[in-house]
């Protein structure tokens, strides 16, 4: 008690029920739990499948070589006297190379005409002692037998004669031959001899070479099983190969540039090289400005045909499993989530060609893999694909 005589024990339970109240307050409320909020519906981006023709085609790797090849080898023996090109230039056919010493040659044809002439100045005076014993034969002036041995002699003569004739004419070609001249157009290589060389007939040695540049060949070997494989899709009609403009090329370069001029499939050998199973493609191109030399590695774009219900898909939809079998997640017409197995031919740019197991009208998810599982449900908007820079 207080002072004022009044007790401080009924405003202590006072103040103690009014905190335990507030206590068990908070403890009820904490007690009871929130109802979750519904579950959301995963949003995907999707594709719909609608065939399209796309011109199909091949990269195969070749090798250039020259349109024409020509090895300078002399036809007569002699010294050379002088070479009559420079390196590298350009030749036309008929153009002297090389000049081989004609001094023998020039006396071998004067000889031969000489004695074509000596042949020819016997043929008169033998031909009319023929005529003259055949007009005595019958009066008995002159006897049968030298009447043949004359005639046996003019023959004889007229033998020697075109011997001769023969003699010169070889002569001639052996002198011409001294000057050693182009048989093609074209670039000629780095001369084998020098002046004063011995030059033989036929020699195993070119003297030569010369290489016609333009146009200029391209020879791109290709697998039977492709081969076999293209002719399968013809048959069946996946591919359309008419028309002409099938035969043209592409050429990529080395440094990945593609070549300004198309070339023409000229025709596909019919041996196969039993080292590589394949055959060669040869292509022929323009080289106008000498860009191409023979021997170098490039690639030819060859087109095989237009598959005129292709099948395309971003290459970012395909998955693959522990097989590496591809697949893709597509979205039914109850808007649920569906694996499919697919077989997938080659790639074009940034999508597949899809051979097998895609139709038309099917919605091929591309965004939103990650959130959703065979059987759930999505809500899909349309994939808008990356514009090139």
């Amino acid at each position: 008690m207080n002072r004022n005589g009044t007790r401080k024990e009924p405003l202590k339970f006072i103040l103690a029920a009014m905190v335990l109240s507030v206590l068990l307050a908070t403890v009820g409320c904490g007690s009871r739990k929130q109802a979750p909020p519904p579950p959301s519906v995963p949003e995907v981006a999707v594709v719909t499948v609608r065939p399209e023709p796309v011109e199909l085609t091949t990269e195969l790797p070749g090798r250039t070589s020259a349109y024409r090849v020509a090895e300078i080898r002399p036809q007569v023996n002699g010294i050379v006297l002088k070479r009559m090109f420079n390196e590298g230039d350009e030749v036309k056919a008929g153009d002297v190379l090389y000049q081989i010493d004609p001094a023998p040659y020039r006396s071998a044809l004067a000889n031969a005409e000489a004695a074509l002439s000596r042949a020819e100045a016997n043929l008169p005076a033998i031909r009319s002692r023929v005529g003259r014993y055949k007009e005595l034969v019958p009066d008995k002036a002159v006897s049968q037998q030298d009447y043949e041995d004359a005639a046996a002699a003019l023959k004889q003569a007229e033998a020697d004669v075109e011997v001769w004739k023969a003699a010169v004419e070889t002569a001639r070609i052996n002198l011409a031959y001294t000057r050693v001249t182009a048989p093609i157009p074209g670039r000629i290589g780095r001369s084998n001899v020098t002046e004063g060389a011995l030059a033989t007939a036929h020699q195993p040695l070119a003297l030569a070479t010369i290489q016609q540049l333009d146009p200029i060949y391209m020879d791109v070997p290709q697998s039977t099983a492709e081969l076999l494989r293209l002719k399968g899709r013809l048959k069946t009609g996946h591919l359309d190969r008419n028309g002409t403009n099938q035969k043209k090329v592409l050429l990529v370069l080395e440094d990945g540039t593609t070549y300004s001029k198309e070339g023409t499939l000229q025709f596909q050998d019919v041996t196969v090289d039993p080292t590589t199973g394949s055959v060669i493609l040869r292509v022929v191109f323009p080289n106008p400005q000498g860009d191409l030399l023979p021997g170098m590695f490039e690639r030819a774009v060859v087109k095989e045909g237009v598959n005129r219900r292709a099948i395309l898909i971003p290459q970012q939809s395909v998955s693959r499993d522990r097989k590496g079998d591809p697949s893709v997640l597509i979205v039914d017409a109850g808007d649920k989530v569906q694996p499919r197995m697919i077989e997938i031919d080659r790639a074009i740019g940034d999508k597949w060609l899809v051979s097998s197991g895609l139709s038309a009208g099917d919605r091929v998810i591309v965004e939103g893999l990650q959130r959703v599982r065979p059987g759930a449900s999505v809500k899909i908007v349309p994939f808008e694909a990356a514009k090139p820079k």
